[in-house]
């Protein structure tokens, strides 16, 4: 079964995520640090964009999954799909650019959070009422 919204958001989930490693990599290359982030700061705050990315995208974008083969609303896919991408750069851009508190770095956790219970709590509606 095609699931274009889903494949759509995790095409550019995965381009994020390799242009987060990039970074990392370009990182360790200035600090000269080939394992942990050495004490430096621009290392330690490229490896935890990198690493929240790879913590939040396999279950919003597998939500996301089951939503779509359940059926789900195109429109809502797409909203959740882009507002979890916006999310994520804004919060990508915000830590890469702060290791303190930043308005892309507050915008990108509320944006994933929201997307991620929204998607939980449909998917549960689905199950309960699809079960019924």
């Amino acid at each position: 079964m095609p699931v274009p919204v889903t494949a759509l958001y995790a095409g550019l989930t995965g381009l994020l995520f390799m242009g987060c490693a990039i970074l990392v990599v370009r990182q360790r290359m200035r600090a000269g640090v080939g394992l942990g982030d050495g004490g430096d700061e621009g290392l330690l705050r490229a490896t935890r964009v990198h690493a929240n990315l790879a913590e939040y995208a396999p279950i919003v974008l597998l939500l996301l999954l089951v939503y779509e083969l359940g059926g789900g609303s195109p429109w809502v896919l797409h909203v959740l799909g882009a507002v979890f991408f916006l999310s994520r750069l804004a919060h990508a851009y915000g830590l890469s650019t702060s290791s303190g508190r930043s308005p892309g770095r507050a915008a990108g956790i509320l944006g994933s959070w929201v997307v991620l219970v929204v998607l939980a709590l449909l998917n549960l509606a689905g199950a309960v009422i699809g079960g019924a």
